[in-house]
């Protein structure tokens, strides 16, 4: 389809109406649910449609052998706050945006998790953007440099480790698929700056990634384990899909998200291609689907659990790469899916009853640890609004983001 110097994708009018119809109503039940929160946050939804809440300043780390990831999903209701700003124009948002940022603030100086990324990613950078106030661009720089920090360096490259003390071996060997989504910080972090050490760590774990997590069918691992000194991969694994082996969709959706954005950042096409690759996979399972299983390789009942919210980052991800892909045939067939998937999220899957509080029902947080199965999540509701605003309104929520050379 054709685009505008804008970079709006012509799309049917109807299509476009019930994508400004879906907003206006994300925009109420915000408004509905932030008097209401205390300082807590959302997180996911409970069997009854109401939020289960976290306070922002729970954060990762280590409880004896157990792992907590802390609350990584605050920073994405301050998101739809913004979001809900530029749908609407009403001050309100940007007051509740502001306050919000307070709290979120102090996991700026996290130095456990990767998760850093997401957190501030969705929040102080649209912040930032929309507002132009260099008190949250220098928020999202101070966490900026904490993901910065957790690069590994091995004979064969270096990583980003995704979580725990880097001077814990637990922590320090591994990553995940999940970090792909978390280098938009550190491209980010490199333009507000002018520091290029943050794009060589963003491209430093991109190639890394590349050759440990996917497989030969473009399928991909959620979790590796390297040997800190030769860079080698000693296993792949899972904590959130069927097995270690199989194909959790959601990390295939992260891996495709932080591909298309690492391509748009840096110029490279083989990062594209890499995308299309990965997207090229995801497609194919779905199998004339819009919304993916949990896991393409579940079994049994749990094959029927979907994930809407790995159907959010993946339309917002094709949408982009539709955006940026310089051959026209190609741009037209990505955003054609994602704009396929994004329609029947707001039809067949949006939560328009007042009793279920989150946006997008049947998301599916993590199967193994039967939390937040079948429910709304925050970051699934995030993904899902800025998918919607990159066709209703784009360039207003986040920036048109150009690369330093064109992909060519």
């Amino acid at each position: 389809m054709p685009k505008d110097t804008t970079g709006r994708t012509e799309i049917a009018a109807a299509q476009r109406e019930l994508f400004a119809k879906t907003l206006d109503r994300m925009a109420q039940k915000v408004a509905e649910d932030e008097p209401t929160l205390g300082v807590e946050f959302p997180h996911v939804t409970a069997a009854d449609g109401s939020w289960i809440r976290m306070p922002a300043s729970l954060s990762a780390g280590y409880t004896g052998s157990a792992w907590s990831h802390g609350n990584w999903l605050c920073g994405f209701w301050v998101g739809l706050l913004l979001a809900s700003y530029c749908t609407t124009g009403d001050r309100k948002y940007l007051m509740w945006a502001r306050e919000r940022m307070r709290l979120v603030a102090q996991r700026a100086e996290d130095p456990n998790t990767h998760d850093i990324g997401f957190i501030f990613d969705s929040s102080a950078i649209p912040g930032f953007h929309i507002t132009g106030d260099r008190w949250y661009g220098d928020i999202a720089l101070v966490a900026a440099g904490k993901l910065r920090a957790r690069l590994v360096n091995t004979r064969r490259g270096a990583y980003l480790a995704s979580w725990g003390p880097l001077d814990d071996p637990r922590g320090r060997c591994s990553s995940a698929i999940d970090t792909m989504a978390n280098l938009s910080l550190l491209y980010w972090a490199a333009d507000y700056s002018g520091d290029g050490s943050y794009r060589l760590a963003a491209e430093a774990h991109a190639d890394m990634s590349a050759g440990a997590f996917i497989r030969a069918d473009d399928s991909t691992y959620h979790a590796v384990e390297y040997d800190v000194i030769s860079g080698e991969r000693k296993r792949g694994y899972t904590f959130q899909g069927a097995a270690d082996e199989s194909a959790w969709s959601r990390g295939q959706g992260w891996a495709i998200y932080g591909y298309v954005n690492s391509a748009r950042e840096t110029g490279k096409r083989s990062y594209l291609a890499l995308a299309e690759r990965l997207a090229a996979y995801y497609v194919k399972r779905l199998q004339g689907r819009q919304v993916p299983p949990w896991d393409f390789d579940a079994q049994g009942a749990d094959a029927a659990i979907k994930d809407t919210a790995a159907a959010a980052v993946v339309s917002s991800a094709l949408l982009e790469l539709g955006r940026v892909h310089p051959d026209p045939a190609a741009a037209a067939k990505w955003n054609g899916h994602g704009l396929a998937m994004l329609e029947a999220l707001c039809r067949d899957e949006f939560a328009h009853e007042a009793s279920h509080r989150g946006l997008l029902k049947h998301s599916c947080y993590s199967k193994p640890h039967n939390e937040g199965v079948e429910s709304a999540t925050m970051f699934g509701d995030f993904f899902f609004v800025e998918a919607l605003c990159r066709v209703v309104m784009p360039g207003k929520f986040r920036p048109l983001a150009t690369s330093p050379m064109p992909i060519i």
